[in-house]
């Protein structure tokens, strides 16, 4: 049976990053977002439910990501869901889900520079390796679209 784990999400996030450093200077990015979703009840009402989620980044991607955004700007992530599990202080076992950056795309800019939505990075020459690229400039008008 074949396994698959990837998860992508498009959200706000809820803190600032928090960067910090592995014992061997790896570093690593703890943030969270809230991912809205709305839906129409059985009775026809809108609802919407938000959903808050850990996220953790290393390397590179960590800093780029504790560099360039703060806590209420949107950022789309792809990664995978991985549980952690400890023992807290008084011995009772604990778990959590938390997302594992692995690709993301900035979807705002700071000081209004232009590239907000096209993988952004905050007034670099060239995309982080981390981020997904733009899409190629020769790609046909959606109008060319035989379908």
């Amino acid at each position: 049976m074949a396994n698959f784990n990837k998860i992508m999400l498009l959200g706000n996030l809820t803190r600032d990053p928090q960067l910090s450093y592995l014992p061997s200077n790896t570093p690593v990015v703890e943030f969270g977002m809230a991912v809205n979703r709305k839906f129409k009840r059985q009775d026809g009402e809108a609802g919407e439910e938000t959903l808050f989620i850990d996220c953790r980044a290393f390397a590179r991607t960590a800093e780029l990501i504790n560099q360039y955004v703060k806590k209420g700007e949107p950022l789309f992530i792809e990664g995978r869901l991985q549980l952690d599990r400890w023992q807290d202080k008084e011995g009772n076992q604990r778990s959590k889900h938390r997302v594992f950056v692995e690709n993301f795309q900035f979807l705002s800019s700071r000081g209004g520079d232009g590239d907000a939505g096209r993988g952004g990075n905050a007034g670099r020459s060239s995309a982080p390796r981390s981020a997904a690229p733009p899409p190629p400039d020769d790609m046909p008008p959606d109008d060319d679209i035989p379908f």
